[in-house]
């Protein structure tokens, strides 16, 4: 392998759209791709666009929007690969279903693109893409996963390394927070609750503090960790948050950063919204 490794992004925009990513930053996600020093070989994105909606209904508003976006996604440098939507209907010509199905095009254009890629970031929560994983990882590529909610727990556990888009600083933005700047005091962020103690009513924390290549350090106390470590106490804890969630990895959890008025460090207020990561 180079020294600057090759780096390949496939996005499956629809499964991401529909399972906690909508209004993902494609900007963000460049930059979380190439933190290592990589170079970017290949920046491919698939999203769906009804044709039929488009040009049989006139629908110039969403004609405009659709280019506008496509648009936006092309200048952070990504390819856009436009999937047709099909629309399937019962005998009385009603609508039953519509698909823009992009699980065979991504994975060809992954292993005919494999060759000349050392790194390859998938962004996806879809099972389906299981044996792609095995077949890229067979021909020596390192693969990564970016996935929010109903994410496959076997697609997870093949990866070389799945990461939660919720916790990504900026990949999601938290639109209720129009100037929130992650990290900062004040801001709003998201983690995963590293160490729960039950019996005295708090907990910690983790929060990612910024994109770096040094994702691996976990331990806080290690001054090149990328994260940070939350005090929390249960009394900060939203209405329906339990011991299970908190115990449990597999949940993010949105809260805000507040100075701690006692001793040094952060803690967590208004602890809300455990979005669960796998798919059941």
């Amino acid at each position: 392998m180079s020294s600057q490794p090759r780096v390949g992004v496939f996005v499956d925009a629809e499964n991401i759209r529909y399972n906690g990513g909508y209004q993902m930053r494609y900007d963000v996600l460049r930059r979380f791709a190439a933190r290592e020093g990589g170079r970017l070989q290949r920046l491919n994105t698939y999203i769906a666009y009804d044709i039929e909606r488009a040009e049989k209904d006139g629908d110039e508003d969403y004609r405009r929007k659709c280019r506008e976006y496509h648009q936006l996604i092309r200048e952070f440098g990504y390819k856009v690969n436009l999937k047709h939507v099909r629309h399937y209907r019962d005998e009385d010509g009603n609508i039953t279903n519509s698909k823009a199905d992009a699980d065979l095009d991504l994975a060809m254009d992954a292993m005919l693109q494999a060759e000349r890629l050392d790194h390859i970031l998938l962004v996806t929560g879809d099972g389906d893409f299981l044996p792609l994983v095995r077949a890229l990882q067979s021909r020596g590529c390192r693969v990564e996963l970016i996935g929010f909610k109903h994410v496959s727990e076997e697609l997870q556990g093949q990866v070389d390394a799945f990461y939660s888009g919720f916790t990504i600083p900026d990949l999601l933005p938290i639109h209720y927070e129009k100037d929130n700047q992650w990290g900062e005091v004040g801001s709003c962020v998201r983690g995963v609750c590293v160490n729960w103690l039950k019996d005295k009513g708090y907990g910690f924390m983790r929060v990612l503090d910024r994109i770096s290549s040094d994702l691996w350090i976990t331990d806080t106390r290690n001054p090149q960790s990328p994260y940070i470590s939350v005090f929390c106490h249960k009394s900060e804890l939203a209405e329906g948050i339990d011991d299970r969630q908190l115990n449990n990895r597999d949940f993010i959890f949105e809260f805000y950063l507040q100075r701690s008025e006692q001793k040094e460090g952060l803690i967590a207020t208004n602890v809300r919204d455990a979005y669960l990561i796998n798919s059941k």
